[in-house]
């Protein structure tokens, strides 16, 4: 059996991101980051459908402590998935990955004080089964299932004679040149495969049941590029960095304190952008407030642009059933099609299909019952970070700030010579707490997953935090023994 005092779950985005602050900051720990896939890099080296980038700037989305080196402001996943490897090497945190380490079960023993993992691994090239322990588990799997998307019911599907593609399961062979293309959705994926797809598909067509808000944000980054040119590269990266960082939260203010002026706004840039006959009000024109879901950014208007292309169009309407040629809406069209890509949504899972035990008793299937301990800790379940980022907002800084706040817990522990941390809350207490969803995001695959994610009551530790000024305070200046139990070595809990 291996034996730490951290191990990392992913070597995605969260994943590089914590080993580099457990690194810097608790640079007496040791840990190792467990891979489940052959490469680094999670949901930038997993998607491949056309056209998938971020849909934040780069300036923010990457990471403060590596600048982002490139001219584009919304980058390609290639270039993503290269950034990512290069910042792992950068701090030597490439040597702390094993690949082909899938970790298949997790189980907590409160006599021993540790984590036992149990590990799927083939980096050998044959299958083989490991044994991990760790003081701590940091998870950093993301936050949907890889395996399965969000099932969606789409009447006669199952009759349609051409090709049906769902975008995660993109591959290189999938060919959608002059074909007539129907997108099922209006998401961030649906507005980045649209103009992809439309230069060289026959026609495309985004079929919505609902609107979505969609905003344009420069391809390339004025100011990082005049930084870059006139200053070292740190110093220019950590200006561009806060710079973003500063724009990003008083944009997010303002939209959130004045959705009505915020509506507007993004409507009327809307209807600047697209041609003069188009209905922005049908299309364009959302049932919610801006970010109630996540704000759709494109790259130099890109999708708008498309819009004026004579094989471009959208449709907002539901869907009568599919047929062997295409698709009747509710309202009567017909909408002929050669592929169905069904850009419906994500199947969000927590702890990525891990089961989980504590003393034995299961923790998946029960994360709807558990309160949220800032954003970052589940109650009853000790020594173990979940680190997601933010939904409506840029992932990164959220991510940062979950594993900082755990690390802050760490520090504590061993100040006081714990050997756990648990969220705990009084049954009395527990009580008087409202029951609110750890994601207000009314997107439909996240309303799907209310029951396999914790709960908050927006008050003391008890939240699930979107913006990152006020993360970053709680970081700072909360108190780590607010909703938590520590036990130490003589068998004494100490709580609040």
């Amino acid at each position: 059996m291996e034996s730490y005092d951290i191990i990392i779950i992913g070597a995605g985005l969260s994943g590089i991101n914590s080993a580099y602050r457990l690194q810097t900051e608790l640079p007496g720990h040791t840990f190792v980051v467990l891979e489940a896939r052959d490469c680094t890099g999670g949901t930038w080296a997993f998607w491949k459908y056309p056209g998938v980038r971020s849909d934040s700037s780069m300036g923010v989305f990457g990471f403060p402590w590596y600048p982002w080196p490139h001219d584009a402001n919304m980058a390609d996943a290639h270039l993503i998935n290269a950034y990512l490897g290069d910042a792992a090497v950068s701090r030597g945190i490439d040597k702390k990955i094993r690949l082909r380490h899938r970790v298949s079960g997790m189980a907590w023993s409160s006599e021993e004080q540790r984590w036992t993992l149990t590990v799927d691994a083939s980096a050998s090239g044959g299958a083989e089964t490991k044994k991990f322990d760790a003081k701590w588990v940091i998870n950093c799997g993301g936050y949907y299932d890889y395996d399965k998307p969000l099932p969606a019911v789409i009447p006669g599907i199952e009759q349609f004679k051409g090709e049906v593609v769902h975008p995660q399961f993109w591959d290189d062979g999938i060919d959608y040149a002059g074909k007539r293309v129907v997108i099922i959705g209006s998401g961030a994926t649906a507005i980045t495969l649209l103009p992809a797809l439309a230069e060289t598909a026959a026609s495309v067509t985004m079929l919505q049941r609902s609107p979505t808000f969609v905003f344009s944000l420069d391809g390339k980054d004025a100011v990082a590029n005049f930084l870059r040119r006139w200053l070292p590269s740190s110093w220019a990266g950590s200006i561009n960095w806060w710079k973003n960082m500063i724009v990003e939260s008083l944009f997010l203010l303002f939209m959130s304190s004045c959705p009505n002026l915020g509506r507007k706004l993004v409507t009327s840039e809307t209807r600047r952008r697209l041609p003069r006959d188009f209905d922005v009000d049908q299309h364009f024109n959302p049932r919610y407030n801006p970010l109630e879901q996540r704000l759709c950014l494109c790259p130099d208007g890109n999708f708008f642009k498309a819009l004026h292309q004579p094989n471009c169009d959208i449709v907002t309407d539901t869907i009568d059933t599919v047929t062997e040629t295409g698709i009747l809406t509710s309202s009567g069209r017909t909408l002929d099609a050669d592929m169905i890509v069904t850009a419906t949504g994500l199947f969000l899972n927590l702890l990525s299909s891990i089961p989980v035990t504590v003393d034995g008793e299961a923790v998946d299937g029960t994360i709807g019952q558990r309160y949220c301990w800032n954003g970052g800790m589940l109650e009853g379940v000790p020594n173990t970070g979940v680190i997601a980022g933010y939904t409506t907002a840029t992932w990164t800084p959220g991510a940062d700030a979950r594993v900082r706040m755990f690390i802050k817990v760490i520090r504590h522990m061993d100040s006081i010579g714990a050997t756990s941390a648990m969220p705990f809350l009084d049954p009395e207490e527990r009580k008087t707490l409202p029951k609110k969803p750890a994601l207000t995001n009314s997107s439909t695959y996240i309303v799907h997953a209310k029951e396999r994610l914790p709960l908050v009551a927006d008050v003391g530790p008890w939240r699930n935090g979107s913006s990152w000024l006020a993360d970053m305070w709680r970081v700072v200046f909360s108190s780590v023994t607010e909703g938590m139990r520590y036990t130490v070595p003589e068998g004494r809990a100490k709580g609040e």
